[in-house]
């Protein structure tokens, strides 16, 4: 049953589930600025940057998952302001039909185990490995050296490192769905991903594919469970080179699907085509995207820079250690004084 979470856990990082059919007929936003809807959603506290080109508007929020649920921060202005957009961008859906559920179960053991007669000193170097048996010095269990490494990477998040994942109180994406439903704003995810693809993705990949994940995973879990309390502290005061940094966004970054080298470019390439179709379209259009994707470096805003955009938001790169003036005996040593 871990296990099966697990995987279900790792299913909703791609952040959306899939959504029913029926079109919704989508209603007039209130009238309002565009002013007056940027205003609302950075009072929120979210972290998010806004693009313009002639009529058109882009809001970028920078989302986590895994928020504690007695993080104080202001959900209600972010769901005004997603109430008067004309669009809202969501994360890709995970398209799963019945057969590929099916496939999963059937093939259960092989995605959350590893071969017979095989644990996680048979991947890991020996220094990693005397990482992770400091952090799992204190289970009874032992069962943990032979769970697939996909899967031990996303315990260690969870049991050791403090993140709930979807399971924690609302982030930027629960909220800003909830407003789309209840205002009847259009929403459109910027893409799919096929439910064969990703099955086949987690069934037919090695174990060596997975020994980023759970290494960044270890480090994640030696920072104890405050690292998941540290990281949403940073996200709500808009830290937001802190929170790529953090060490469970490294993990999430390296493990599937955003490490998959096959299905991460897909996801980044529909992001792309998605904001440049945003920005041609008149009116407020509202992206909640994953935080990292946005803010890595080469991410969306990046790239939006590159291109002469002006972003306007909070800083989102780390700061160059500053230069260190060299030693006055030094430089006049070197220049035989």
């Amino acid at each position: 049953m871990r296990s099966l979470f697990a995987l279900s856990f790792a299913l909703c990082l791609l952040g959306s589930a899939p959504q029913s059919a029926v079109a919704q007929t989508p209603q007039e936003p209130e009238a309002t600025t565009i002013e007056e809807v940027v205003v609302l959603a950075r009072r929120s506290g979210a972290p998010m940057w806004t693009v313009s080109r002639g009529d058109s508007t882009l809001i970028l929020v920078g989302a986590i998952t895994g928020i504690p649920r007695d993080l104080e921060w202001r959900p209600d202005d972010l769901e005004a302001a997603a109430a008067r957009s004309q669009q809202i961008l969501t994360p890709q859906e995970g398209r799963a039909s019945v057969t590929d559920l099916l496939r999963v179960i059937w093939r259960i053991r092989t995605i959350a185990r590893m071969p017979r007669g095989q644990t996680s000193a048979d991947w890991l170097t020996p220094d990693w490995q005397a990482r992770l048996d400091a952090v799992m010095a204190g289970e009874r269990n032992q069962d943990w050296r032979t769970r697939s490494l996909l899967i031990l990477g996303f315990d260690l998040m969870q049991d050791k490192a403090g993140y709930t994942g979807r399971r924690g109180g609302d982030d930027a994406m629960d909220v800003v769905r909830r407003a789309a439903r209840r205002a009847r704003v259009e929403t459109r995810p910027v893409g799919t991903v096929r439910g064969d693809e990703l099955i086949d993705s987690l069934i037919e990949a090695p174990q060596s594919a997975h020994v980023p994940c759970v290494e960044a995973a270890i480090a994640a879990a030696e920072q104890g469970p405050d690292a998941a309390r540290e990281r949403a502290e940073d996200w709500r005061a808009r830290r937001v080179a802190e929170v790529v940094a953090s060490p469970i966004d490294r993990a999430l970054n390296q493990c599937w699907p955003w490490g998959d080298p096959e299905i991460a470019p897909q996801l980044h390439q529909q992001w792309a085509a998605a904001i440049e179709t945003a920005l041609i379209s008149p009116g407020v259009t509202m992206g909640v995207a994953p935080i990292r994707l946005l803010a890595e470096e080469g991410g969306v805003l990046d790239g939006l820079e590159a291109r002469g955009f002006e972003v306007d938001g909070p800083e989102w790169r780390a700061e160059a250690p500053a230069a260190v003036a060299p030693d006055v005996d030094e430089v006049d040593s070197e220049k035989g004084v």
